[in-house]
C-alpha cells in the first residue's frame, strides 16, 4: 500500500491550486452552459489535475532534484527530501496514479490530445534529462508554461480549439514571472552546487526586474484583450516592487510564501470574472 501522507506531500497541496485553477478558468472559457461544469469528462480530468497530475511535476522534480536539495534547508523545514531510496516506489506509484488518466485522454477527450501532450513534455522534460530545462536559464521560467495548459486542455476539450495567443502569452508571462522569483530564495544554494538558474544568472535584483517585465507583459496583454483580470497585475507587480526592500533571501523567502494564498485568490477572481461574462 502507498504511503499516502508522504505522496501527499510530495505533490505539494498548497500548489494543486497552480494546475487545477487553470483547469476550471478553461472549463469556465470553453462551456456553452453551466451544465458542462458536470460533464463526466470534466469531472474525471478535474480530478486528474488535482493529486495525480501534481505528483507527476513535483515527484519527477524531486526526484532528480535530491543532490541540490539535500543542501537546500527550504526543502527539508518547508518542503519534502525524498531520498533516492524512495525514487523507484516514487517513480511506480507517478505511473500507477497517471497512467489510467493520460489512457483515459483518448477515449473521453481526444480533442484535448495535444494540450495533454504540451503539458506532459513540459512537465517531464523540465526536470528530466536530455532537457532538464530546469538548469537552463531563462529557459528555465520558459518550461513553466506548463501551468497553462490544464487550462488549455480544458478549453480544447470542450471546443474543440487551442487558446488564442494572446491568452497564451498573458499566462506564460504571468507563470515565468512566479517560476523567477521562486528561484531567489535558492540563489546560494544552486550557486553552491554549481546549478546554473535565471535568478543565479541575474542576480535577486535582476530577476525580480525580470518578474516585473513578465507580470507587466500579462498585465498589458489583458487590457488590450479587455478582461477585467488586468487589474490583478498592478498587485503583483506591487508585491515585486516591494521586494526590493526585502534584501536578505529570508526576507524574499516570507514574501514568496504569500504567494500561493494570493494565487488562490486570484484564481477565483479570473475564474468567476470569466464565468459571470458568460453565465450571468
Amino acid at each position: 500500500m502507498p504511503d499516502i501522507r508522504f505522496l501527499l506531500k510530495v505533490s505539494r497541496p498548497r500548489f494543486w491550486i497552480y494546475i487545477f485553477g487553470p483547469y476550471i478558468v478553461g472549463l469556465a472559457a470553453g462551456a456553452n452552459v453551466k451544465e458542462e461544469f458536470l460533464r463526466i469528462d470534466a469531472l474525471i480530468f478535474g480530478l486528474f489535475f488535482l493529486f495525480p497530475a501534481n505528483l507527476l511535476i513535483y515527484g519527477i522534480n524531486d526526484i532528480f532534484d535530491f543532490e541540490t536539495d539535500r543542501w537546500n534547508p527550504k526543502k527539508i523545514k518547508y518542503e519534502t527530501l525524498v531520498r533516492p531510496q524512495s525514487h523507484g516506489w516514487l517513480i511506480f506509484w507517478i505511473a500507477v496514479l497517471n497512467i489510467p488518466f493520460i489512457v483515459a485522454v483518448c477515449f473521453f477527450a481526444p480533442l484535448a490530445l495535444p494540450s495533454l501532450a504540451g503539458f506532459l513534455f513540459f512537465s517531464l522534460f523540465y526536470s528530466a534529462p536530455p532537457i532538464r530545462a530546469k538548469q537552463i536559464p531563462f529557459l528555465d521560467s520558459l518550461f513553466n508554461i506548463l501551468y497553462v495548459f490544464p487550462g488549455a486542455f480544458a478549453y480544447q476539450m470542450l471546443t474543440g480549439s487551442f487558446p488564442s495567443f494572446a491568452v497564451l502569452l498573458a499566462a506564460g508571462s504571468w507563470t515565468m514571472a512566479m517560476h523567477a522569483y521562486s528561484a531567489i530564495p535558492d540563489i546560494k544554494v544552486d550557486e553552491k552546487a554549481g546549478v546554473p538558474t535565471i535568478a543565479t544568472e541575474l542576480g535577486a535584483n535582476g530577476t525580480l526586474w525580470f518578474c516585473m517585465a513578465c507580470y507587466l507583459i500579462s498585465t498589458f496583454v489583458t487590457l488590450f484583450i479587455g478582461s477585467p483580470v488586468s487589474i490583478l497585475g498592478l498587485i503583483y507587480v506591487s508585491l515585486v516592487r516591494y521586494s526590493f526592500y526585502e534584501t536578505d533571501d529570508n526576507g524574499i523567502f516570507s514574501v514568496y510564501r504569500f504567494f500561493p494564498y494570493i494565487n488562490a485568490v486570484s484564481g477565483f477572481f479570473i475564474f468567476w470574472s470569466v464565468a459571470w461574462s458568460k453565465f450571468f
